[in-house]
């Protein structure tokens, strides 16, 4: 029985984490006139106020950016240069020139003294319109990080210690013509420490991450970053700065705060209704009457409602009927339909004197988490059902994309994106150590049909539950879900990430009689302020606890369950890297597979832009530095040795490269295995486990250059798995395995009806390109979402038709085919390991490159049958049509799509091709 461990397998889970709050005063509701009650029945659903908003007509509020260059200085004044805002300090030294890259070599190490040290920003500005006129004015900050004081003309305005919450003070009494702002940082690490001392009576573990991670201690002490402590996959940059957006707002009368979308659709009336909330602070000592007239012309839909804004903050929610007679499309994931959204103004007009227009995007789905009793099973379902289809879940982990948040732009953002839904993706979750991702992420998931498991950020870790703790997180969460509910996108809010089996497991060795103080700060910090604050703010998305968890079970269990591991509930996440990954049989039949996954290492290209020439070798101390997961490096060794024969050139930098190659080829091929295992499963129940509705490995994306679990390398160059999983993932896939003796075919599918389709497989001796036999079976159903056996043969039955074969000497390919084009990928089923294959004979691969329009043809040609071909072309930006694939025919065409512009002199001077018979 396969070893279910916490995070990736380590012994000790890295150190992260934060703090919590209740909800802060809940803010009176204004309704207006002119909309229903609330539905009865609320499906789930959603919208995406992207929102620009326009102000239109006089008297309307003044907004000064702050963004731009600011002055930036350490605690004694030794350094002092120009940082941008927003920024922070190491990429600002790094653009001055003071420092080098911070992922070059030992860089992480040897500049752990710029988080050491108390930075501050400053800047002089003049205000650009005549304060006096302005009821109220505010500074307001949308991202700080973390801890600092905040002035404003020597005077102090108040402190920020949370990275995640929005920060708005007033200065009114303060603002000048000309003005001199400070926010004076103090070192996220010393912070972290003296949090630590200052918490009495029991301890909050873990202390420190494991040495192998070379990080910082007590993360779970400051609301920050918490991989920004270090990870298993990445470095510690505990940065400082002003990480996003600051500004100067001017209003009299009344000022929009927040606006927000999200749809449900009422059963009883068969129709579609939106919810829009819209947050004030009215600075008025009377009410303020009006209407809001809300627009969505493509559906016909106009209402006006009259409202009343009374003096102090509060929201207005409009409840939105749309029209009947207009079918609205819904939208849909990747690969189930389309994104539709529906341009909107609202607008808001007062007896203030200036109209306030909101431009946004409003989407109508619902989502359901289903937990329900299953036959011929103990335990209950978990799946979500999206406008009330149920969808298998196909997806990755989302880490953030750098160590400093400032680097990642919208181009990155969309690149790492596009990449997950052409790899045939529909969901990411979107990991609780990291950040809440910036509205560009979401905007981008809404278009493209990337649906969001959202954690909130507490990963790995125990968390304080003091007042000022509480109060802090509960700030962060209620900013959080009102600035992300509009996006259709985002399906489920999750409390944390593996806290509830940080408990169950008893990860951090508490003494039983203690566990009930750690499981009442649970209760506290998840259940009734996270929860509590979630439910009054966003009823159109489900709320689980934590991941794994048992789901309904947990709750019933008192929200820690005996094992969140328990394949009978709710989420998993497994790692076991003993294991031999080609044995399905090792992967437990779960409900829905939230984590899973093995490392690789990233291409030579990109290792090489971050490392010199003594670095190129498996077990150099610059490899050794880079791998933060305890035995990370032996273990991918260990991987390889089953199936694969070790490189042994003499050449040194050959050597690096091929294990390179070697360490992608056993991680894709891995984590093929273990996801085709849960796609086959989902359709049935095998003693009592079964029903796999979702599959999620860890990781997508990269945060430096280093060894990892993701598919996806820093910069985004796409690793081995992920050409893998353009196919593991495909729409329509025949998938292979053994059991007794026996070869299994199962036809899966994930298209809305059922299709009749020709099953073809081909045997080929490792040998030779002519096929030994081919099998065509007609008429083949394969049944709509859902996975059945196609073909069923005993091995034994099957080398006797196929003559002279062996498992040794012969390879499995098969595919679905189907009228009008419908094809699956080609698979393929190894009999043997590969480095037990007999026949296989040194290949001669080459390929030659044309152009037609922005698209790169490489037409390729082999001797032989060549396992695993992998064309490289260095840095050059783009990825290939695709990789790593066995060839078994003379001639293959490949194309490349460029993320930037190159030549065919650049592409076939830059290309390596090499093949598992390459590896000497």
């Amino acid at each position: 029985m396969a070893v279910r461990r916490p995070r990736r397998g380590s012994a000790v889970p890295p150190a992260p984490a934060a703090r919590c709050s209740p909800r802060p005063c809940a803010l009176p509701v204004w309704r207006a006139a002119g909309g229903a009650g609330r539905a009865a029945f609320v499906l789930l659903l959603l919208v995406a106020a992207a929102s620009r908003a326009g102000v239109s007509a006089a008297g309307g509020p003044e907004v000064q950016s702050l963004r731009g260059s600011w002055r930036l200085g350490n605690g004694n004044g030794s350094v002092v240069l120009r940082g941008e805002v927003p920024g922070c300090v190491h990429t600002a030294l790094h653009r001055a020139g003071l420092i080098q890259d911070p992922y070059y070599r030992f860089n992480d190490v040897m500049y752990r003294w710029i988080s050491l040290d108390n930075w501050t920003y400053s800047r002089t500005f003049k205000t650009p319109f005549d304060f006096r006129k302005w009821q109220k004015v505010n500074l307001v900050f949308e991202g700080v990080d973390t801890v600092a004081q905040i002035l404003i003309n020597n005077v102090t305005l108040g402190r920020t210690d949370n990275m995640f919450n929005r920060y708005s003070f007033d200065i009114t009494s303060v603002i000048k013509e000309v003005n001199f702002i400070e926010v004076r940082f103090l070192s996220a690490i010393s912070y972290a420490a003296e949090q630590n001392r200052c918490h009495k009576g029991y301890s909050i573990p873990p202390a420190c991450p494991p040495p192998v991670q070379k990080g910082e201690c007590h993360a779970n002490f400051i609301r920050k970053e918490q991989c920004s402590f270090s990870w298993d996959w990445g470095p510690s940059f505990p940065t400082q700065g002003i990480w996003k957006d600051v500004r100067i707002e001017a209003y009299n009368n009344y000022h929009l705060i927040y606006f927000s979308l999200i749809s449900f659709f009422v059963k009883s009336t068969q129709k579609w209704r939106l919810e829009i909330e819209a947050i004030f602070d009215v600075v008025s000592s009377k009410p303020i009457v009006g209407f809001v007239i809300v627009n969505i012309p493509e559906l016909q839909t106009q209402q006006t409602f009259n409202v009343t804004l009374q003096p102090g903050e509060g929201s207005i929610v409009l409840l939105v009927n749309i029209n009947k007679s207009f079918a609205v499309e819904a939208w849909w994931p990747n690969g189930h339909g389309k994104q539709t959204g529906y341009n909107m103004t609202t607008t808001f007009i007062m007896e203030a004197g200036y109209q306030i227009e909101k431009f946004s995007k409003a989407y109508f789905r619902t989502v359901e988490l289903v937990q329900e009793p299953i036959h011929g099973s103990p335990g209950l379902s978990f799946y979500f059902r999206i406008n009330g289809r149920p969808i298998f879940i196909k997806g990755s982990n989302w880490i953030p994309a750098d160590s400093f948040q400032d680097r990642v732009t919208y181009d990155t953002l969309r690149l790492l994106l596009k990449s997950a839904a052409d790899a045939n993706m529909n969901a990411l979750r979107v990991w609780g150590g990291g950040v809440y991702e910036q509205d560009e992420f979401y905007d981008i998931c809404d278009e493209i049909g990337i649906m969001i498991w959202q954690d909130f950020m507490f990963a790995c870790a125990l968390y304080p539950t003091d007042q000022n703790y509480l109060e802090s997180v509960g700030a962060e969460v209620t900013h959080q879900v009102r600035r992300l509910k509009s996006h259709p996108s985002i399906i489920l809010w999750s409390g944390n990430n593996e806290n509830e089996a940080a408990i169950a497991s008893n990860w951090f060795s508490i003494p039983y009689a203690d566990r009930g103080v750690y499981i009442k700060d649970y209760v506290m910090l998840y259940v009734k302020n996270i929860r509590e604050i979630v439910l009054a703010e966003d009823k159109s998305r489900p709320f689980v606890a934590s991941s794994p968890t048992n789901g309904l079970e947990s709750v019933k269990e008192g929200w820690v369950s005996q094992n969140p591991y328990d394949t009978h509930y709710g989420d998993t996440h497994f790692y076991d890297y003993s294991i031999d990954c080609w044995n399905w049989a090792a992967y437990p039949k779960t409900r829905f597979a939230s984590e899973y996954g093995f490392q690789s290492w990233p291409s030579f290209s990109t290792i090489k832009k971050v490392s010199s020439t003594e670095d190129w070798s498996y077990t150099s101390n610059f490899s050794l530095h880079r791998q933060h997961h305890e035995n990370g490096n032996d273990q991918m060794l260990q991987q390889i040795e089953y199936h694969f024969k070790l490189p042994q050139s003499t050449d040194p930098i050959r050597k690096f490269k091929d294990m390179i190659y070697l360490t992608q080829v056993m991680q894709a091929q891995c984590v093929k295995t273990e996801t085709e295992f849960y796609r086959f499963s989902q359709s049935e129940i095998i003693k009592g486990e079964g029903h796999t509705m979702g599959a999620l490995y860890w990781q997508l994306n990269d945060i430096w250059q280093a060894p990892s679990w993701a598919s996806l390398e820093y910069g985004g160059k796409w690793k081995l798995l992920h050409y893998f999983a353009q196919n593991f993932f495909a729409p329509l896939l025949p998938v292979a395995y053994e059991d007794k003796g026996v070869l299994y075919i199962y036809g899966v599918s994930d298209l809305h009806v059922d299709h009749k389709l020709t099953l073809r497989v081909v045997v080929y001796t490792w040998s030779s390109l002519e096929p030994v036999c081919i099998l065509s079976k007609g008429g083949v159903t394969v049944k709509a979402q859902s996975a059945v056996p196609i073909y069923k043969e005993s091995i034994s039955d099957f080398l006797e038709r196929c003559q002279n074969c062996t498992r040794k000497s012969c390879v499995v390919t098969f595919g679905l085919m189907g009228e009008d084009g419908l094809q699956s990928p080609t698979n393929h089923h190894f009999l043997s390991s590969l480095k037990d294959a007999v026949g296989l004979k040194k290949t001669q691969l080459s390929a030659s490159v044309s152009q037609q329009d922005d698209i790169y043809i490489f037409d390729l040609h082999t001797t032989a049958i060549a396992p695993f071909v992998s064309l490289d072309v260095g840095s050059i930006k783009g990825r290939f049509s695709e990789n790593g694939f066995l060839m078994t025919e003379k001639k293959k065409v490949v194309m490349f799509y460029p993320w930037e512009p190159t030549s065919i002199e650049e592409l076939e001077e830059s290309l390596t091709l090499t093949s598992l018979v390459d590896i000497v």
